[in-house]
């Protein structure tokens, strides 16, 4: 879709799943944010991790994800951004039974971005039906004909390559991404705090895909090359009570360095921020509250809402200030849960382009 309210077989299908998971978690969001992990697996310091087995899905936890974005250009120099994204929650805690008494609820949201458009669809699958699903050997994640494939020749520990193709109704793309470095940790060790309580994911990523491959709008393609962003995330509770959402960012440095932040906002304004930085020699600098300021610079309205679209960030400790801007600073992924998810540029003491996500607005 792209905006529009057209009410669809796809839709109610898409409502009847989203019954199951209660008003609550349709308040607050898909992966039930601030609620009870009773029942759930707990997120605790000093997991080891094992591919391809944590490739693939965690059912003893209630949510989590496999998101790429893309930072692309044609060969007459446009900008595109590219989104793929499958999402898994837990209905209820418990072993996943087979068919349809499965209580696994999957959601797959695709994107593409250029300065002038930026379309999107949305989809859902019930689990045990073979609808939608990660399988680690060989690695393919699913959901109806949207993919993430891998190769005969796919390295676990640097999970590429990867075939990555979805479509709506006004828009494709086929993607071929490739690493030669692998894939990195979040927080300390893969274990990454949302807040000074006991709220906290396990997280890791691939930011060292090379891409190139294809988009199509409005029946006219594209040939693209640029660079992509893999983030692999499961939790159990990723929110307190008392946040409202966050604001993500994924930093592609022109010197080929990358960074990763974010800050959970708090209803009292003492916003949890953490992040990470990835230096092209294989050193890393593990970000707390303190470091960052994430400081917004324009506002957009998109459909009555207020939305932070261009920032400026400092890091003193590391000599780091920038100021961000979109591609398209409406960006709005009008999904059964909004939020807003876009390419952006960055310049100051550092270039670079990336990817900016903000939820809860």
């Amino acid at each position: 879709m792209s905006g529009s309210g057209t009410i669809t077989r796809r839709s109610l299908i898409a409502g009847a799943l989203l019954s199951g998971l209660g008003s609550k978690a349709l308040a607050q969001g898909f992966a039930g944010l601030g609620e009870s992990t009773g029942g759930f697996g707990a997120v605790v310091p000093g997991k080891t991790f094992s591919f391809p087995g944590d490739h693939g899905p965690h059912p003893k936890f209630r949510i989590e994800w496999w998101y790429v974005t893309a930072n692309l250009v044609d060969s007459g120099g446009t900008a595109y951004g590219a989104q793929w994204t499958l999402f898994r929650q837990a209905v209820a805690a418990g072993g996943p039974p087979e068919g349809w008494a499965n209580q696994q609820i999957w959601m797959g949201h695709a994107a593409v971005t250029r300065a002038d458009t930026h379309r999107y669809a949305q989809t859902f699958a019930r689990g045990g039906v073979g609808q939608a699903g990660v399988e680690t050997t060989p690695f393919h994640a699913w959901i109806d004909a949207w993919e993430m494939r891998g190769r005969d020749a796919t390295d676990d520990n640097t999970i590429a390559p990867l075939d990555l193709s979805a479509a709506g109704t006004d828009f494709s793309y086929t993607l071929r991404l490739d690493a030669e470095r692998p894939l990195v940790l979040q927080g300390d060790g893969g274990y990454s705090r949302k807040s000074l309580r006991e709220q906290a994911s396990y997280y890791y990523s691939q930011p060292y895909y090379q891409v190139k491959g294809s988009i199509v709008i409005d029946d006219k393609p594209a040939e693209v090359t640029g660079q992509a962003w893999l983030d692999r995330e499961w939790s159990s509770q990723p929110l307190a009570p008392d946040q409202s959402g966050w604001d993500w960012l994924s930093l592609h440095l022109a010197g080929g360095d990358k960074l990763m932040l974010y800050r959970m906002r708090q209803t009292d304004g003492q916003h949890y921020g953490s992040g990470k930085w990835f230096a092209r020699d294989g050193s890393t600098t593990l970000l707390a509250t303190s470091d960052i300021t994430m400081t917004p610079q324009i506002f957009t309205e998109i459909e009555g809402r207020r939305i932070p679209t261009a920032w400026r960030i400092t890091i003193p400790r590391l000599a780091f200030a920038i100021d961000c801007a979109p591609l398209n600073p409406r960006s709005w992924m009008g999904t059964s849960f909004p939020y807003w998810e876009g390419p952006i540029s960055f310049g100051g003491s550092h270039t670079g382009l990336g990817y900016l996500e903000m939820t809860g607005y």
